[in-house]
């Protein structure tokens, strides 16, 4: 991911332009580093080490969806359905 999509996701989903540690942007990062992935992943089908860390980073970004969906329900739903994830 370049510098300047984090900067993009940062401007889209941050209380501010430098927000970069809240949740709703951590997911969004950590929605488009997936799909970078999943395309690798369809290329290269035995690449594990990369499977590995794809696997982590969903695990990470539901964990922040929990956060966030306890926190606070109209950013959760939000947030789903800009990134396009799930329903």
């Amino acid at each position: 991911m370049k510098h300047d999509d984090k900067k993009k996701v940062f401007k889209k989903f941050g209380i501010h332009e430098k927000d970069t540690g809240s949740a709703k942007v951590q997911v969004a990062l950590l929605t488009t580093r997936i799909n970078e992935l999943t395309g690798h992943l369809k290329t290269h089908p035995n690449d594990q080490h990369s499977r590995r860390g794809l696997l982590l980073m969903v695990g990470k970004r539901r964990k922040h969806l929990q956060y966030l969906g306890g926190k606070s329900k109209e950013d959760y739903e939000k947030l789903i359905t800009d990134l396009d994830l799930r329903k």
